[in-house]
């Protein structure tokens, strides 16, 4: 039997592959052009297809019906969206054309390590996706040989963009930056799945106000563009306050933690009956180092086929969990930010001596879950506004930019709503 890396779908030449996507419309990508074959071949093989078998927002789903688009239609769009940008970016300054493949296949390819479950399980296991994409670009045979197919330098190079140290630094701030092609199209997708409509911004006028400053070589904004860019930030702020960190994906995000603790316990004293992939994972102290293959071969499928099994698992613990999780029966999750630390564990020590005397975990059961986020932040290079004498970072020339800046704590507190009056009691 062949390699499964070495099969790939022929493509006829001087052809045209459509891909239909509700935001960008059809993005057509031309087999006679030799960037765009690439793509083409890229897109094909079994690395970027199973980004098809990945939520884009994790367990967001259980709160957002909606919220069920892949890994897969994300990284189509951001290339798209890459592409208008060298696009709207050549126009000016011919010179970039040179970067423009470059940036391109990273867009295209730079989610290519999201683990299952997306973000939730970086946060469970302390796996990097950015670490698996450089992992999958030196190690994967048939994804490799594409890429030095069409450059003997194009591996080194996408990894030198994916960790900010290319020579040209416009060509990473397109990719990941405070102001890239990947922000723009999880905003716009992740407004439009979730139904969240304050998530809306102008792609068109962002992209207009997109310039090149030749001395430093670093993506600036045009004054004009300003408030494009305020309203950007604002939408972006907005969505990890009222969407990326609502209650119940904090909720849902805390039930998988103890599901993988349990599971973890369990299958190390040999009392859970697992594959060999997941098997992998529970028996790890680092999931960083599995195999490739068996990181590759792992995604929401497998997750949730497990999900459903340990649901009828004879541990009563792991298995109400799981059942849930399956059924969107969550614990409850309210904010206790305005309290103090202090107060903040006072309130939780009296939700466990509830929790206790029904006789349950309470370690399980309850908790705080703690998150922080910024609307604007340096992120080793902040969004520069080019004016005519200097550049000048967008938070020195924007009060609402600076109030953005402010980092905003939210902390959570986890219980199980048969102690609810004990918490509205606690919380009054």
């Amino acid at each position: 039997m062949p390699k499964r890396y070495a099969v790939f779908k022929p493509v006829k030449p001087n052809r045209c592959r459509i891909y239909h996507d509700p935001l960008h419309g059809a993005i057509s990508l031309f087999n006679g052009d030799a960037t765009e074959a690439l793509l083409i071949r890229l897109i094909d093989t079994p690395e970027f297809q199973r980004l098809r078998r990945i939520r884009q927002l994790g367990p967001a789903s259980l709160t957002f019906h909606g919220a069920e688009a892949s890994r897969f239609t994300h990284s189509l769009g951001v290339m798209a969206v890459a592409r208008r940008a060298m696009d709207a970016l050549e126009q000016h300054y011919p010179e970039l054309r040179s970067y423009r493949s470059l940036v391109l296949v990273a867009a295209l390819l730079h989610d290519l390590g999201h683990g299952p479950l997306s973000h939730t399980s970086e946060e469970i296991f302390g796996s990097y996706h950015e670490a698996w994409t450089a992992r999958i670009l030196r190690e994967s045979p048939g994804l490799r040989s594409l890429l030095l197919g069409f450059s003997a330098d194009l591996p080194e190079q996408l990894l030198a963009v994916y960790q900010k140290r290319y020579p040209v630094p416009l060509v990473w701030q397109l990719v990941s930056s405070q102001l890239d092609c990947d922000r723009m199209d999880y905003l716009l997708r992740d407004s439009y799945y979730t139904g969240a409509s304050y998530g809306h911004l102008d792609l068109d006028r962002i992209l207009t106000a997109l310039r090149y400053d030749s001395p430093s070589q670093q993506l600036v904004i045009s004054p004009k563009g300003q408030a494009a860019i305020e309203h950007y930030l604002v939408v972006r702020s907005l969505m990890y306050s009222q969407v990326y960190t609502h209650r119940k994906n904090v909720a849902a995000t805390w039930i998988l933690r103890q599901i993988v603790h349990r599971a973890q316990n369990l299958f190390q004293r040999q009392e859970l009956i697992v594959d060999e992939i997941l098997g992998a994972w529970l028996g790890t102290k680092n999931c960083n180092n599995l195999p490739l293959d068996m990181y590759l071969r792992t995604d929401d499928v497998i997750w949730n086929y497990h999900l459903q099994r340990w649901q009828f698992h004879g541990d009563a613990v792991l298995a109400d969990l799981c059942r849930r999780y399956n059924d969107r029966d969550l614990l409850k999750a309210v904010s206790v930010s305005p309290y103090s630390a202090p107060e903040q564990q006072v309130i939780l020590n009296q939700v466990k001596r509830a929790i206790v005397a029904l006789g349950w975990d309470p370690e399980v059961y309850s908790g705080l879950s703690h998150s922080q986020s910024r609307g604007y932040t340096l992120y080793q290079q902040g969004i520069l506004v080019k004016l005519e004498t200097c550049l000048q970072d967008l938070s020195e020339v924007s009060p609402l930019v600076q109030t953005l800046s402010r980092q905003h704590r939210q902390t959570w507190l986890i219980y199980p709503r048969e102690v609810e009056a004990i918490v509205e009691r606690c919380t009054a």
